[in-house]
């Protein structure tokens, strides 16, 4: 019952007063606009541009509903479970009617069980089904409960920004059936009540043995039975039996890797399978990110279907059953993280007995060329092949981020690479950055786009020492230049090769022989990155006149 006090420019104070019998246990007073605040009574709607509702709706009880939005094995159930003069009658509600395929799905066991108990427990299934309260979809927002009417048992909404709406994961396919006494919205499954937090799920789970050993050992087992809202792509014990026993060993005994690998397992928001349409980058509690996608009717996560089970739903959470661990590369060590994105590499540094720094709790880097890096190069462990390899680990664990210019870094070998920050680039000596950094549990490493080739002398000493630039070394000794291609410095130096020479005429060649120094510019190189001590040389392949002031 309500009385109203006052009404000005539209906004009219009442007084709501609930009675039960006799009694009168509660009043409000509120303000509200009768313009903007308008409810339509059952059997009415808005029409944009109209006041009030003046579009009626043909509607029917709740039961008969049911039959109009194809819901009938929904009807069949709610008679056979003396449910139909419920809601036939006056009332409120708000019924998540299964669809028939929704039905169709369930396995042979479960529906006996439901069908065979004198129907108290099919009774049981539609009242947690059932809301005593009328909800629009628009009602239904993410992350709200809504106590239903099996013991008050919550049901749960989530509403995706796809637009997908979720009860118990359960996705709603057919919205706003209005009714004289309710709404129905149609979903494609059958829930069930939602009683244990996740943790109890695992802890009660044979197929997840292992998983709750790890829980347990991680210190985790907390953040699973409070509140929150996570979902848990759960490792069978079929998933720890794949990888290799001394890898599980590892992780198992290290308390820092076994918490990693767990929180890659956890994303930080509550995730159905229904809400999941295209590969998305979600965030887990271990700081990187999973991505989740769907190859038809299979959910796919880095873009392998290995789901094996869908929404299981706890109070705090859902669980995806996998059957495949997922290991982030913060609980890997060098070699694992090699062997899964460089396998030319990671071979060659086995063989060349540096298994002991990829595999150990150094804290080192790793260049590791791309697989690309070896092709038309000879991959015999040679002595020469073992030290450059050597060269290829530095003594300390760096970020690229953290790399500057001119930088110096010690390898395992003893020597001293530089750093180059170019404009799109960043290199060390020759070998350029080539992809994100991989992380690893002790150590880091760097993926670069070519063999790495060390300094080994000045800009003058890399020509001597190549037969190809013979020529050139004549004519730079013959110049007076030598001095100072051995100096300290930063140059790069575009060589022209003997070829260079032997394809100019006698009369240019002479020439330009007569008139050392010449600045020599290519447009075609033969070779680069022979990196010095002082600089790097590009061996060209054609020589090209200084341009001339006009």
């Amino acid at each position: 019952f309500f009385r109203v006090y006052n009404t000005i420019n539209n906004n009219t104070i009442i007084t709501i007063t609930i009675t039960s019998g006799m009694k009168s246990y509660e009043k409000k007073q509120v303000r509200f606009s009768f313009i903007d605040c308008i409810l339509c009574c059952p059997g009415y709607e808005k029409v944009i541009g109209e006041k009030g509702c003046p579009a009626a709706l043909p509607l029917v009880n709740i039961y008969k509903t049911l039959g109009v939005v194809g819901a009938t094995t929904t009807k069949m159930y709610s008679e056979r479970a003396n449910l139909q003069e419920e809601i036939e009658g006056p009332g409120s509600f708000t019924f998540f009617a299964p669809s028939n395929e929704a039905w169709a799905a369930l396995s042979t066991e479960i529906l006996d069980a439901l069908v065979s108990n004198v129907n108290i427990e099919l009774l049981n299934a539609l009242h947690y089904h059932m809301i005593y309260k009328r909800l629009t979809s628009d009602d239904l927002k993410h992350g709200t409960s809504f106590p239903s009417m099996y013991q008050d048992f919550d049901v749960h909404i989530h509403h995706y920004s796809n637009g997908i709406v979720t009860v118990n994961c359960a996705r709603l396919v057919k919205t706003d059936q209005h009714a004289t006494n309710g709404i129905v919205h149609v979903v494609d499954r059958v829930i069930t009540a939602i009683t244990n937090n996740v943790n109890s799920l695992i802890d009660t789970d044979d197929d997840l043995d292992t998983l709750r050993t790890a829980v347990a050992a991680a210190g985790l087992t907390s953040l699973l039975e409070n509140e929150g809202s996570y979902t848990i792509f759960a490792p069978t014990n079929e998933a720890f039996e794949k990888i290799p026993p001394e890898t599980l060993t590892r992780i198992l005994g290290d308390p820092v890797s076994l918490k990693d690998l767990l929180n890659y397992h956890i994303l930080k928001n509550l995730h159905c399978s229904e809400s999941i349409v295209a590969g998305t980058p979600l965030e887990t509690l271990q700081g990187t990110v999973l991505e989740v996608g769907c190859d038809g009717e299979e959910m796919t996560i880095n873009g392998k279907a290995i789901v094996t089970q869908r929404d299981k739903l706890g109070t705090n959470g859902v669980i995806h059953y996998v059957n495949e661990l997922l290991i982030p590369d913060s609980a890997k060590t060098l070699l694992e993280l090699a062997e899964g994105s460089v396998v030319t590499a990671s071979k060659l540094f086995k063989d060349a007995g540096l298994t002991d720094h990829l595999i150990g709790s150094e804290a080192v880097t790793l260049l590791a060329p791309l697989n690309d890096a070896f092709k038309d190069k000879s991959l015999a462990m040679t002595p020469d092949m073992k030290k450059l390899l050597r060269n290829h680990i530095l003594k300390e664990k760096f970020s690229s981020k953290n790399l500057y210019h001119g930088q110096e870094l010690e390898t395992l070998g003893g020597l001293k690479l530089r750093v180059f920050v170019f404009r799109n680039s960043l290199c060390i000596e020759n070998a350029c950055i080539a992809a994100h950094d991989k992380n690893g549990r002790f150590a880091n490493m760097f993926i670069v786009d070519k063999l790495l080739t060390p300094p080994m002398g000045t800009v003058m000493d890399v020509l001597k020492a190549d037969d190809r630039f013979s020529t050139l070394v004549g004519a730079i000794q013959r110049a007076g230049l030598t001095e100072l291609l051995n100096e300290k410095g930063a140059y790069t130096f575009f060589a022209p090769t003997n070829a260079a020479f032997s394809a100019m005429s006698p009369a240019d060649l002479n020439k330009l022989m007569s008139n050392v120094p010449c600045v020599t510019i290519c447009v075609r190189k033969a070779d680069a990155d022979l990196m010095a001590t002082n600089g790097v040389v590009h061996a060209v392949d054609v020589i090209v006149k200084p341009m001339r002031k006009p």
